[in-house]
């Protein structure tokens, strides 16, 4: 289907004026988030008759909606005991129409009814940009998606992500290590991880920024979850950037709730025998905006002066420079010998520092480019010293690990 056909089909549906304002219609609130066989889009429904919450708790009590097993559940639970647990978790119940739920959450077909917070607020104000993808993601689209949130978080934009492995966890590192801020949205209850290796990760976002569930404490990281987790990381954000991903992978689910809604949606092209490339390229044959790397983004979203300088690359020797331009896609040395106009160990010599400086690495004999410079190790850390007291310095650092 044609990008721009499904684009404005947000619901119409809102949350009535005052539907949790008073005590007891919040209390019931929280009884109704913790129902787990009524849909948000049932929930939202109901409350065009009824009104309030409580009104709509009242009716799924008396077994007039909701399955047997959400009416006895409804009959049972009290507010207090998950108010506990939420203080436990140290975390807030932000109800649509507090200051704190973002608007355009409510523009979603079935915006949930709350939100679970822990961290900083979510601020109106902010720019939020998502940058999705594949779990199992090549180590290159690891480092693009780390260098994406750290030129994002470095010109101001909150990050917002999944927490899960690879390309969530590379974006949410990027914009932590560039002190900027980052939003993750959990797929499960809002006191548990999901991966348990994820627990580092959110940890440092706590520190900076907000993690965010529509499910109270206790709800387990079912499957199923993950897909609507998805229409909350593309409602956050103005933009939805796609980095690897399979021919059904979930980041398609974040596309196309972010075009639903009107967001632009951006795709990191790769190589066409990559299966990771999949959905990247059905996006951006259906419209998609095509990006290379963090330029293009900020260029495309309208931001500049940020970072400037730092998405160049660090400053090198015209040889070392021209060489890396000739690195396009992965080359023998011959290849990048021809491009340059001598000899092969010339070149050689040139991609090998290029290597020490972590701006390439070698692959099977041929040479590719990496997005972030590697930590050098080893024979590289040698050469990096006598790069610096030559006086030519390269950056330092690199992605993080996935957790």
């Amino acid at each position: 289907m044609p990008v721009e056909g499904r684009r404005a089909r947000s619901g119409s549906l809102r949350w009535p004026p005052g539907f949790a304002r008073r005590r007891e219609d919040r209390d019931a609130a929280l009884v109704l988030t913790a129902l787990r066989g009524i849909a948000p889009a049932r929930l939202l429904e109901l409350a065009q008759t009824d009104r309030t919450a409580g009104a709509v708790l009242r009716r799924i009590r008396a077994g007039l909606a909701g399955s047997q097993n959400d009416q006895a559940a409804a009959r049972s639970l009290r507010a207090g005991p998950i108010a506990e647990s939420l203080a436990s978790a140290g975390a807030r119940f932000v109800v649509a129409g507090d200051p704190e739920y973002p608007g355009d959450v409510e523009h979603l077909a079935d915006p949930p009814l709350a939100l679970f917070v822990r961290g900083r607020p979510l601020v109106p104000a902010s720019t939020r940009v998502a940058i999705v993808g594949a779990r199992n993601c090549s180590d290159l689209g690891h480092e693009l998606a780390w260098e994406l949130g750290r030129a994002l978080a470095g010109a101001g934009v909150v990050v917002v992500s999944g927490a899960a492995r690879g390309i969530d966890t590379a974006s949410h590192e990027g914009a932590l290590d560039a002190g900027g801020t980052t939003v993750a949205v959990l797929g499960c209850g809002i006191d548990a991880v999901y991966p348990a290796g994820s627990r580092p990760l959110v940890d440092r976002i706590l520190g900076r920024g907000s993690v965010v569930s529509e499910y109270p404490p206790g709800v387990p990281p079912d499957g199923f979850r993950f897909p609507a987790r998805n229409r909350i990381v593309a409602a956050l954000s103005r933009a939805v950037v796609v980095v690897e991903g399979e021919e059904r992978s979930g980041s398609l689910i974040s596309a196309e709730h972010a075009l639903e809604l009107g967001r632009d949606v951006f795709a990191v092209p790769g190589a066409v025998t990559n299966p990771l490339s999949a959905a990247p390229h059905r996006l951006i044959r259906e419209g998609a905006g095509l990006i290379r790397g963090p330029g293009d983004l900020l260029d495309e979203l309208g931001i500049d002066g940020a970072l400037e300088g730092a998405l160049d690359g660090p400053s090198l020797p015209d040889d070392e420079r021209r060489a890396l331009a000739a690195v396009r896609g992965a080359v023998v040395p011959d290849r990048v010998a021809g491009r340059l106009g001598v000899a092969v160990p010339d070149a050689l010599a040139l991609l090998l520092r290029l290597e020490m400086r972590g701006l390439v690495r070698s692959v099977g004999g041929r040479f590719e480019r990496t997005f972030v410079p590697a930590q050098p190790s080893g024979r590289a850390r040698a050469g990096q010293a006598a790069l610096g007291r030559s006086g030519r310095k390269g950056r330092s650092g690199g992605p993080p690990g996935e957790a």
